[in-house]
């Protein structure tokens, strides 16, 4: 019994670590002929925080670096009676593979061939199907209490840049048809799908500003992201660099500044604006670990403090204006019309069941401020 534990705990080890935020750069070193070199010495380092990953090509040429860490590296390589080769700004993805071949001339080791120039975008590497959000797209297109149950900055709104799949109301997302709520949200590798319902994900997320990137996988994706058929959510956050940087933001929402809505007479001919006071601020900073005199932390430890509120004020109720706004909104049960004629022979009280209105959860707090009496 004890050994058939200890096998169940390995396996679930090994499917939890095989569930990665990570990217992957593979590649060949070859010579101007094209004949692979074995052996070659390969450096890579990230841009941001400075780490860096050695290994060398295999006996056939190849070589492979995955888990790295998501951002933009620079690429060394070095054999003995060729140049050095440098290639720079080689962007690594969410859960993504990136083939970067090299061709070494013959030469002086300390001569170096630098290339300046992306990584190609046809991926040969498998026929998985993926859209990639970068945290710049992020932090651009407006998503500010956007489609989501709790209306609030929602990433997963962003499902609607990738093809074959929409969102709509409560995260209501198709895939490739299949149905809505079968798809799976991972962050920084772990499952953090709502285990009630995928849907309510969004309201324990982290923020929108924490999020590096994200990778949407719809099909043909690796074996190890089982358990999902609806979209693969794959989520990582930012990372502190060697330089200390931070950021502060407020999104916010008032009917101070929206239109009034038409049909609508708060007495003071002016059209009603329903209360809408929503907050989603927070601050960001980071940088390398560093302790005067004690510890630097520079190009080996770095931190990112991220701190986010949401702050909602509960809408108010619309108070309908006697006659046509009525008609408008449909308030056509037979007690709106019997105290509607009583309004018009001068009875000023007016009473509604909560019920009768299409927003039935309206509090009886809310009603009387408009001067309706709720009754049961």
């Amino acid at each position: 019994m004890t050994k058939r534990l200890n096998i169940a705990i390995l396996v679930m080890a090994y499917c939890a670590f095989a569930q990665s935020d990570r990217g992957t750069i593979t590649g060949t070193v070859a010579d101007a002929s094209g004949a692979l070199i074995p052996n070659a010495k390969i450096a890579l380092v990230n841009t941001g925080t400075q780490s860096r990953f050695e290994t060398v090509t295999s006996g056939t040429g190849n070589y492979t670096i995955p888990a790295l860490p998501v951002g933009i590296y620079d690429l060394a390589v070095e054999q003995p009676g060729f140049s050095s080769y440098k290639q720079t700004g080689i962007q690594v993805q969410v859960a993504v593979t990136t083939r970067v071949d090299v061709a070494l001339h013959v030469g002086q080791s300390n001569q170096t061939v630098e290339v300046a120039a992306e990584s190609p975008m046809l991926r040969t590497e498998s026929a998985e199907q993926s859209t990639t959000i970068s945290g710049d797209t992020i932090n651009a297109l407006p998503i500010n209490f956007a489609i989501g149950a709790g209306a609030v900055r929602n990433p997963l709104s962003f499902v609607q840049l990738t093809p074959g799949a929409s969102i709509s109301g409560w995260n209501t997302i198709k895939v490739n048809g299949n149905p809505t709520g079968t798809f799976r949200i991972l962050f920084e590798g772990q499952e953090s799908s709502s285990g009630l319902d995928a849907r309510v994900s969004d309201e324990s997320q982290p923020s929108v500003d924490a999020i590096q990137e994200f990778t949407l996988q719809t099909s043909n994706f690796a074996a190890e992201y089982g358990l999902v058929a609806g979209g693969l959510f794959n989520f990582t956050s930012r990372s502190g660099t060697n330089q200390f940087h931070g950021s502060a933001y407020d999104y916010m929402t008032n009917e101070a500044l929206n239109a009034g809505v038409p049909f609508t007479n708060n007495g003071s001919n002016e059209h009603n604006r329903i209360q809408s006071r929503l907050h989603d601020f927070g601050f960001s900073a980071g940088g390398p670990v560093y302790i005067p005199k004690l510890y630097n932390g520079k190009k080996q430890d770095v931190f990112l403090l991220e701190l986010r509120e949401v702050s909602r004020q509960a809408p108010g109720v619309l108070c309908p204006a006697d006659g046509a706004f009525g008609r408008v909104a449909q308030w056509r049960s037979e007690r709106d019309a019997q105290h509607q004629r009583r309004g018009e022979q001068g009875h000023r009280h007016r009473s509604i069941r909560a019920a009768d209105h299409p927003k039935s959860d309206f509090r009886s707090a809310e009603l009387h401020r408009c001067g309706w009496t709720p009754h049961a």
